[in-house]
């Protein structure tokens, strides 16, 4: 015997999860997924690009420019000390020549006799200063000596003084050069200008678009908020002219529904008046007929004409005004679990822990009550379990319903969600329902923010899963 009414994800449903599921391309999943995040690195990028390129034209033009100088500078005042000292004819002169040097141009001269240089070659490392001071003392060398071949520069030796030996005829000179005769400040505040600067601009730009993302936030929890049927309160249009629109717009969106809705129940209530009152005259007046079979006819159809009024005004109310409430989910379960099982075959509850979540309790009631009540119509064994799952957004409330009966064909899961759809097609409201059971429990788990899907059970049958966020 096949199943009246099922549920199972719509055709949006079904793109929204391809989409989402979709892995990203490689650069996407380093990119932040945020509007903020987006908007930050749409300011910041042009911002390190430009730093980077000040940074570059820095040290490519000004600062090994200014360090080639200072470097000419210094290889020309030893140039003219060693020039000095080849004049020089007694250690006194030499002293003199020492002290004077000093004093103008800060260099501190000594000159160790009777040693050399290692033979190794030195060659200078990396660093720009090194490079630079190498290639003017050399120029300076061949300019003005020819008997001079070999020194040495030392950079990190020394804190604060860079150790230059230079090789000569009576012994090596060594000469220590202040390091401020060779480095400029102006390297470190225009470093410190960059990186300051580069702080405040992303100071202001996260402030500023804070400020605009979040009137977006707002519109989304309204949204998501009136699409699960809870009062938007304080809501209105602020932020940018775009975002005011927008927020504009879902406020006139939500008036022509609520509107909608009032009319609808209005409808609706006037329909139930109309159509209950003759029908409560007809029982009437069946009953007080006789009881021939003829009569008992009729009233078997004026019952089922009750029941699928009923059933269509159920599915038209749908949650009506009833509000959210914080529910126990295991007591809720238990007791309802309780009252479908004393008339029928006995439901195994499981739930792994106490959880606690905004529902409408009786919508919800009713929603599980129409899953559970449609199982048990072809199962023997039923059985409903509670659990709490972790997803990416957070936490979810999962309920499945599992049953033993001959469940659903795959292909027809998809049109069992439209109101009034049977599986059953004969006309007897006994087997077939009025295929509304579960497009009401689907409504209510969406109008809740959740997902309602069926699948294959593992013993056999079929599931019912519920998907709720909290």
């Amino acid at each position: 015997m096949a199943r009246d009414t099922t549920a199972q994800d719509s055709p949006d449903q079904n793109v929204t999860t391809d989409l989402t599921t979709r892995s990203p391309s490689f650069l996407k999943r380093f990119l932040p997924r945020s509007l903020l995040g987006r908007s930050l690195l749409i300011i910041i990028t042009p911002l390190l690009l430009v730093q980077a390129i000040s940074v570059w034209v820095f040290y490519d033009r000004h600062y090994e420019t200014v360090t080639k100088r200072l470097a000419q500078g210094l290889a020309g005042d030893i140039s003219m000390a060693i020039l000095l000292l080849e004049k020089a004819e007694t250690p006194y002169e030499q002293a003199r020549i020492f002290r004077l040097m000093q004093k103008t141009t800060d260099l501190s001269l000594t000159l160790h006799h009777d040693i050399t240089l290692p033979p190794t070659a030195w060659t200078p490392d990396w660093s720009v200063l090194e490079r630079r001071l190498d290639q003017a003392i050399s120029e300076q060398m061949i300019k003005n000596f020819d008997f001079i071949h070999q020194y040495e520069i030392d950079t990190v030796s020394l804190e604060d003084q860079v150790k230059i030996q230079i090789q000569l005829d009576n012994g090596v000179l060594l000469i220590l050069v202040p390091s401020k005769r060779l480095f400029t400040s102006t390297t470190y505040l225009v470093i410190l200008w960059m990186v300051g600067s580069s702080v405040i601009t992303f100071g202001v730009a996260v402030i500023f678009m804070r400020n605009q993302v979040r009137p977006i936030q707002r519109l989304a929890r309204a949204a998501e908020s009136f699409g699960k049927g809870r009062d938007v309160k304080g809501f209105k249009p602020e932020g940018a002219t775009e975002v005011r629109q927008a927020s504009g717009a879902f406020i006139r969106m939500r008036s022509r529904i609520k509107r909608q809705v009032e009319q609808r129940t209005a409808m609706l209530a006037g329909v139930s008046h109309d159509l209950r009152t003759p029908l409560t005259r007809m029982k009437l007046q069946l009953a007080m007929s006789g009881q021939d079979e003829d009569i008992k006819n009729l009233q078997t159809d004026v019952i089922e004409m009750e029941q699928m009024i009923n059933g269509y005004l159920a599915f038209a109310r749908g949650e009506g005004r009833e509000e959210t409430t914080s529910c126990e989910i295991s007591g809720l379960l238990r007791d309802l679990m309780d009252q479908l099982g004393q008339n029928n075959n006995p439901i195994d509850l499981h739930i792994e822990e106490d959880i606690v979540i905004q529902l409408r309790k009786e919508s919800f009631k009713r929603a599980v009550s129409n899953l559970v009540t449609n199982a048990q119509r072809y199962a023997r064994h039923v059985m409903v379990c509670a659990r709490k799952r972790k997803s990416a957004s957070g936490y979810l409330l999962e309920i499945t319903i599992d049953d033993d009966g001959p469940g659903i064909p795959p292909e027809s899961r998809l049109d069992v969600l439209k109101p009034f759809f049977r599986l059953e097609q004969s006309r007897n409201q006994a087997t077939g329902g009025v295929g509304l059971g579960l497009s009401i429990a689907n409504d209510v788990i969406s109008n809740h923010g959740g997902d309602l899907s069926l699948e294959d059970a593992p013993g056999g049958g079929l599931r019912a899963r519920i998907l709720l966020p909290f």
